[in-house]
């Protein structure tokens, strides 16, 4: 027998939202401020090419003087060290972009390359610690998805403090032998574990506001352990998720929803925090 039917997993589909996004969501802007600060000496350094006619001249004396200022130059593009962007030279052959601030005449070649040269000597930048601010605000946005799965914690967590349930986060299944034993060699650690009620409910969160297949491996997943779970006496699996990604991936998600006793999206937590108190 089906754990929901289709009616209300159709209601389920409607009641998804488009974006769980507070405002802090958009830019981390202490992280932004961290990753300047890091680097803000070279980068104030580097002002003096700001403005110069003679750019090789002035970056003789920089190089004279610290050649080290130079290592902070791929952030003026947006790419980072560790990142080991590659470029292709005239003639075919592909470099390392970090590797061309080795010499004078590396640093020449990337600053005339990527077109600083013009933005130096017209001063279309003023401060490239400002400048620099300004591009780590650009590249944050990559960090958006990680940040969109500890968001959603957060707010699962606030509606449990506000109805006064006791919970761990981040709990290893290996700290309960039955379901370690149960689950094999599908170890987990589960976002969020509430006893209540005679009941260990372990419970994974998340939100999907894009599609793309870790939805249906995040669904498969889910469909496989839950019965492993909940053949332990004592225990429950949850699984709380939203998000219209999973209009892209319905399918799945409707065999999760036959398959899950214990499926709830941030409209319908509310019924588990009820059965919950």
């Amino acid at each position: 027998m089906a754990a929901h039917t289709t009616a209300q997993f159709n209601l389920f589909m409607s009641q998804l939202r488009e974006t769980n996004a507070t405002l802090d969501f958009y830019c981390d802007f202490p992280k932004i401020a961290r990753n300047v600060a890091n680097i803000e000496i070279s980068l104030n350094t580097l002002n003096y090419l700001i403005g110069k006619e003679n750019l090789r001249e002035a970056v003789e004396a920089l190089w004279n003087r610290d050649p080290s200022v130079f290592d902070v130059m791929d952030i003026l593009i947006a790419t980072r060290k560790k990142d080991d962007k590659k470029y292709i030279d005239n003639d075919g052959s592909m470099h390392s972009v970090h590797s061309l601030f080795t010499s004078v005449d590396g640093v020449m070649k990337f600053i005339e390359g990527t077109g600083l040269d013009k933005v130096f000597k017209n001063k279309e930048v003023k401060d490239l610690v400002d400048y620099v601010f300004g591009v780590e605000t650009g590249l944050d946005t990559n960090a958006r998805k990680n940040r969109s799965g500890e968001i959603t914690e957060t707010l699962v967590a606030r509606i449990f403090n506000n109805a006064g349930i006791k919970y761990k986060e981040q709990v290893s299944s290996k700290e309960f032998p039955a379901i370690s034993a149960a689950l094999g060699a599908d170890q987990k650690v589960f976002d969020f574990v509430i006893a209540a009620n005679g009941k260990t409910y372990l419970i994974e969160v998340n939100f999907y506001s894009g599609g793309g297949s870790k939805l249906n491996e995040v669904a498969r997943s889910y469909t496989d352990v839950a019965p492993k779970v909940n053949g332990v006496p004592g225990f429950e699996f949850v699984w709380i998720t939203d998000g219209i990604g999973w209009k892209s991936a319905s399918n799945k998600l409707e065999e999760a929803f036959a398959a899950i006793p214990n499926i709830y999206n941030l409209t319908t937590i509310s019924e588990f925090i009820n059965r919950v108190k």
